[in-house]
């Protein structure tokens, strides 16, 4: 489903962060069009009362993982999304610029399912070998690189698995392997 929010990444540049968030429309509930809607300019603010603090929000993502591990594609993700807003990682500003951003249907509070785990590492290691220089210690969530602004995605969100299951032990280079 291709989204409108996005454009060309600044020249030369090496794609080697992913950003996961955590996404719900209205807040707390599933399912539905309203995230599609909000990623194609779409979303009426008559909808719901809470859409009306989205209306004229231009916001995307590379990819959005639903509930049952459905994946949908608004962005290419060669090209830039438009998900990290005001970011900074590792001293480097515009996180867009440089990461792929992975949505996840949850909310801060609500566990994310075994489907959206299982769909989430499948994605990460092919990003991986694509993009060599996204690392285990490469993947961060939105509130790494907004830290106060956002919280996504969220307490609940178990980045010990994802350390685990991504990580090869004895690797050659083990910072490779720190979990934000």
């Amino acid at each position: 489903m291709a989204s409108p929010n996005c454009d060309e990444r600044p020249p030369e540049t090496v794609v080697d962060l992913v950003v996961i968030h955590g996404i719900s429309l209205p807040p707390g509930q599933f399912g539905g069009p309203w995230i599609d809607a909000l990623f194609t300019n779409t979303l009426s603010p008559r909808a719901h009362p809470y859409f009306e603090q989205l209306h004229g929000l231009r916001v995307s993502s590379h990819l959005l993982i639903r509930r049952r591990g459905e994946v949908i594609q608004y962005v290419p993700l060669h090209r830039r999304a438009w998900h990290a807003g005001v970011s900074r990682f590792e001293g480097r500003e515009r996180c867009n610029d440089f990461s792929i951003g992975i949505e996840l249907e949850g909310a801060d509070h609500r566990p994310y399912t075994e489907a959206q785990y299982r769909r989430l590492l499948g994605l990460l290691r092919a990003i991986m070998v694509a993009y060599p220089a996204v690392t285990p210690a490469r993947i961060v969530g939105h509130c790494h690189v907004a830290p106060g602004r956002k919280s996504d995605p969220g307490p609940v969100f178990d980045w010990q698995r994802l350390h685990v299951e991504l990580c090869v032990p004895g690797s050659e280079d083990e910072t490779l392997c720190i979990s934000p």
